[in-house]
């Protein structure tokens, strides 16, 4: 008879490993959960997903286009869904990719570990808002970088903190920044903020990466300029289509200077090797047949009705001492309480209450926001949304009233 083992593995795991969160999967399983109101994963709602369109792509795909569709793809890519993304820029963007300038990725997660695995040695300062999206943050301490804070204002990041830490003894190396409709805040970066990050990073030597995944998720008819377009010899950019086109197909790209594309594609041989072909010919095909823009006009329809609908309920239900912000676009809205208010207890009630959020801690790279939290709007429907924030708004009354 063989004997388990009871030999414990943790004290192997590599030390790289020990500051990861699994604060991901955790609201991942928050947000499927059947049993509440869920305000945690920013989950796109399957009703955006373009299923009729799919079923009347595949087929003809599978069947005239098999040998390219269901086998490996190179690293960069297919040049044809390359061509498309770079078609794309240059209408949305204004700047079409030089040769070599863009990749294929398996979405921004991978782009920002490619980004990590190329540029980061272990001690080297990654510049993060402060809050931020998690992923980033763990993603660069598996590199063992010195993950710092930036704080955030109504306009964006504060440029004057990046300005005194490039110019302090321990500049960063790269900035990650979300300007449009970010994740956690949903603040948009102003035209001045952009202009101003940009030119410090530049006269730095400052890599830029901008993650652009709510860009195209608007409320507002004029988008601002991406950082990319303003400084393509110091930014990459990092898109995906999980939240336009559908999360399960894992799609994305990376636009930047040369020759740190190309020393991500050397990255990526050594991690997944390519994105999926099959996935690949759909969003081409996709985004050659104009389907983007009619998905993007009814997804943003919908998400600016339930944006409007939980600002709406905020207005109604919250006590006096809670503020939020006032979203333009995106999936989320941030809330601010007093010092006294503990988020993370305060999720463990509304849990027992039915309704789940996230607590702003983990957005932040030093453990602040301790008084802060994220509600998602984008898979909820109106009604849960008025009656989970209402639930919300009890709970936190009855907290504060008792400390």
């Amino acid at each position: 008879m063989q004997t388990l083992s009871t030999h414990r593995w943790s004290s192997a795991f590599a030390r790289r490993t020990q500051g990861a969160s699994g604060e991901l999967a955790a609201i991942l399983e928050l947000a499927g959960g059947t049993d509440l109101i869920s305000f945690a994963g920013g989950l796109p709602d399957p009703q955006t997903f373009p299923v009729a369109v799919l079923r009347d792509l595949a087929m003809p795909l599978l069947s005239g286009d098999a040998a390219v569709a269901l086998q490996y793809s190179p690293t960069p890519g297919l040049p044809g869904l390359r061509g498309a993304f770079a078609d794309r820029l240059a209408e949305t963007q204004g700047r079409r990719p030089g040769a070599g300038e863009l990749m294929v990725t398996s979405g921004t997660i991978d782009a920002l570990g490619l980004l990590a695995r190329a540029m980061l040695d272990p001690g080297d300062v990654a510049a993060v808002e402060s809050p931020t999206y998690l992923g980033a943050i763990d993603g660069f301490r598996g590199y063992e970088a010195d993950v710092r804070g930036i704080p955030v204002d109504e306009d964006g990041i504060d440029t004057d903190e990046l300005e005194r830490l490039c110019r302090s003894d321990s500049p960063p190396k790269l900035l990650y920044t979300i300007p449009d409709h970010q994740n956690p805040t949903g603040i948009t970066m102003s035209a001045e903020r952009r202009s101003t990050l940009v030119e410090v990073c530049r006269r730095h030597g400052v890599l830029v990466i901008e993650d652009v995944a709510y860009r195209e998720l608007t409320f507002i008819s004029e988008p601002l300029p991406s950082l990319w377009s303003l400084g393509p010899d110091i930014v990459v950019q990092a898109g995906t289509t999980s939240k336009t086109f559908f999360p399960g197909v894992r799609l994305g790209w990376a636009v930047g200077p040369r020759e740190v594309i190309a020393q991500m594609v050397v990255a990526k041989q050594n991690s997944d090797q390519c994105a999926g072909a099959l996935g690949q010919r759909l969003l081409e095909e996709y985004l050659r047949g104009g389907h983007m823009d009619r998905q993007l006009r009814l997804s943003n329809a919908l998400y600016s009705q339930r944006c409007a609908r939980m600002l709406a309920a905020l207005d109604e239900y919250m006590p006096a001492e809670i503020s939020w912000t006032r979203p333009r676009g995106g999936f989320f809205t941030w809330l601010s309480g007093p010092g006294r208010l503990d988020a993370v207890d305060l999720a463990r009630k509304a849990r027992d209450a039915g309704v789940a959020f996230v607590p702003g801690r983990p957005f932040h790279p030093h453990a602040d926001g301790a008084n802060k939290l994220r509600l998602a709007y984008s898979l909820a429907s109106e009604d849960e949304i008025d009656e989970g924030v209402a639930r919300l708004g009890k709970l936190i009354t009855s907290t504060l009233e008792n400390r």
